[in-house]
């Protein structure tokens, strides 16, 4: 059997910390550095690794913070390429540079502010920025304002991602929404996807909590017409994915998909026996009595250990009907028995569609070892 990827030797291994330590040049001991993190790293674990190599970065910089800045904007390669507008993330080598900043320049924040923004035009500092958001109110939240609407895109995207309540992996950030809808009016609007993919993403959390209140928010970013309408649906319909998923009347009236959609909808299964690994085939039939926006999905409801089921939503097809028209959409479903996020158990299963978050075309069958 071939080994298991492991992300955390893949971003933090003797390459990349010897790549980060060579970067300092004569500024600081990198070899020394660089022993000394190798002496410990294989045991750590992703998010240790981070801050061990900020822990020992801090012993060989200078005891000053912004002598240290210095040292580190010193040190720096070119920023990633201004022109791109997506998928340009950075290199994770470079969290522990944030790691350190965060602990270490909080007396500073001034100072180590502006190296977070030049830090981010290398790797995405969002971890790092959160505790200034935390601590230094007065300071940081002047500086997200103008870094807005700063000229380079990963910038714009930082102010947008740092102050999300939910960001993964990190701690909740108690901001009022006050503070942080200016911030996102002035970004929903932006020419990258990579900055518009953070505003939904920090509106999905904010709907986890209350949907209408997002529905409220890009209604008015509608009427302003500041946003391209392809663009700002798009943003729409990705923040608003969790709720379309559990059917929310408001949401799918929002992106355009009426309740109680004028259409027939027939589900047929290739088998009424399926073995946990092995496909099954769900065709469905879709004919509308009148021109209408269909969204049509298919929901499993999975046995648990305790014989329980729970209800999990897949995507199938967004269609546009004429009246009168009929499709067909055929769906292999692979129930995978080797999958580490959700366990199956054998049993009756039920099967239905959601055409625009009403249930439809019940059925069932059994899943089998």
């Amino acid at each position: 059997m071939a080994d298991r990827f492991s992300l955390k030797d893949a971003l933090f291994n003797d390459g990349t910390v010897t790549y980060l330590t060579r970067l300092f040049g004569d500024a600081i001991d990198g070899a020394g550095a660089r022993a000394e993190i190798m002496a410990r790293l294989p045991e750590l674990e992703l998010k240790a690794r981070i801050a061990w190599i900020a822990e020992v970065l801090e012993n060989y910089l200078p005891a000053s913070f912004p002598a240290a800045a210095d040292v580190i904007e010193a040190a720096l390669p070119p920023e990633l390429d201004p022109t791109r507008t997506d998928g340009d993330f950075g290199d994770f080598i470079f969290a522990p540079l944030g790691d350190y900043t965060a602990k270490a320049g909080l007396g500073h924040p001034e100072r180590a502010l502006d190296l977070l923004h030049a830090l981010t035009r290398r790797f995405s500092m969002e971890f790092a920025l959160r505790p200034f958001i935390d601590a230094v109110p007065e300071v940081t939240l002047p500086r997200l304002s103008r870094w807005a609407r700063d000229p380079n895109y990963h910038v714009r995207r930082l102010v947008s991602e740092a102050t999300r309540p939910r960001l993964p992996w990190a701690a909740r950030l108690d901001l009022d929404l006050a503070v942080r809808l200016p911030l996102l009016t002035a970004l929903h609007s932006d020419s990258t996807r990579y900055v518009t993919r953070s505003v939904a993403n920090h509106l999905g959390d904010i709907a986890k909590e209350d949907a209408n209140l997002v529905i409220d928010i890009l209604n008015s970013w509608k009427r302003s017409g500041v946003a391209d309408p392809e663009e700002l649906a798009w943003l729409s319909a990705h923040a608003l994915r969790a709720q379309i998923k559990a059917g929310h009347s408001g949401a799918l009236s929002f992106l355009g998909y009426a309740g109680d959609a004028p259409v027939e909808a027939h589900l047929s299964l290739g088998a009424a026996t399926v073995a946990i690994g092995d496909m099954l085939d769900i065709t469905v039939e879709i004919t509308a009595r009148a021109e209408c926006r269909v969204l049509v999905d298919y929901v499993l409801a999975l046995r648990k250990a305790n014989g329980s089921a729970v209800p999990k939503t897949y995507k199938m097809r967004t269609l546009t009907l004429r009246a009168g028209q009929s499709t067909r959409i055929v769906k292999r479903h692979r129930f995978k028995g080797d999958a580490t996020s959700f366990q199956l158990y054998p049993g009756e299963t039920g099967i239905w569609l959601l055409v625009n978050g009403e249930k439809r075309a019940p059925a069932t069958f059994t899943l089998t070892r």
